[in-house]
C-alpha cells in the first residue's frame, strides 16, 4: 500500500485550493499534512482534515487549532503526549504509543471533503491501518472518520454505526472506538464536553492496558 506523499495532488479540488492557499498565506504549510506520532503506537487517532489555520499552517494534525487545545490537553492528561499543547512542529512536543493522523490529507474547502476525496484519500489510511501492531486501538473522531476506518478496512458500514463512545472488536483483533469530534462547533454546543471526551480517552487507555 503506498505510504504519505506530501507531493499528492491525486484530488484536483483539493490541490487547487491548497495552491491557492499557498499563494495567500506564503508562510503555511500548505500541503499534504503527515501523521504525527510513533509509527508502531497501539493507539491511532483518526481526525477529519486539516484545519485552515491549525494543521494547513502548522503541518502537524491539530496543531495551532481550537480542536487540538482539548485534543493534547487530553492526552497529556492521560500519558499520551508529554506536553499539553500543542503550538508548532518544533515545540519539543512528542506523543507515547500514541499517533494522530487524518481521513483526509488536505485541507478541504469549508473543511468539507467529497465522498470521492475521503475514498481516493483513504488508501493512505489503509496502510496505516496494516501498519499497526497487536493490539492496537483506533480512535476515530467524528462520524467521516469512523466511516473511513470502516472502509479502509473493508467492512460494512451498516454493521459498524457510527456513535459517541461506540466500541467494535473488528475482524483480526483491532478495537474501534469513537467519539464526537473535539470541534470548536461540537464542544460550543455542548454536543461534546470536556468531561465526555476525557471518559473516551481513559476509556482507550484501558483497552490498551488491558490487552497488553
Amino acid at each position: 500500500m503506498p505510504q504519505f506523499n506530501i507531493h499528492c495532488v491525486d484530488c484536483p479540488r483539493l490541490a487547487s485550493h491548497l495552491a491557492h492557499v499557498r499563494e495567500r498565506f506564503a508562510g503555511y504549510h500548505g500541503r499534504p499534512v503527515a501523521p504525527f506520532g510513533d509509527a508502531r503506537a497501539q493507539l491511532l487517532i483518526v481526525g477529519l482534515a486539516p484545519g485552515m489555520h491549525g494543521a494547513n499552517r502548522s503541518g502537524r494534525p491539530f496543531t495551532g487549532d481550537f480542536a487540538g487545545i482539548l485534543l493534547y490537553r487530553t492526552l497529556h492528561a492521560q500519558g499520551f503526549a508529554t506536553q499539553a499543547e500543542s503550538v508548532s512542529r518544533d515545540d519539543g512536543l512528542e506523543l507515547r504509543n500514541c499517533r494522530i493522523t487524518n481521513a483526509v490529507k488536505c485541507l478541504p474547502p469549508e473543511n468539507k471533503p467529497t465522498t470521492e476525496e475521503v475514498r481516493v484519500c483513504n488508501r493512505y489510511l489503509k496502510s496505516e491501518l496494516e501498519g499497526l501492531p497487536k493490539n492496537a486501538l483506533v480512535l476515530a473522531l467524528g462520524g467521516i472518520a469512523h466511516k473511513a476506518v470502516v472502509q479502509a478496512l473493508k467492512l460494512k458500514q451498516v454493521d459498524y454505526p457510527f456513535g459517541h463512545a461506540a466500541e467494535y472488536l473488528l475482524p483480526g483483533g483491532l478495537r474501534l472506538l469513537s467519539s464526537y469530534h473535539c470541534s470548536r462547533y461540537n464542544t460550543q454546543t455542548g454536543r461534546l464536553t470536556d468531561a465526555m471526551f476525557r471518559k473516551v480517552i481513559a476509556r482507550a487507555k484501558s483497552l490498551l492496558v488491558a490487552s497488553s
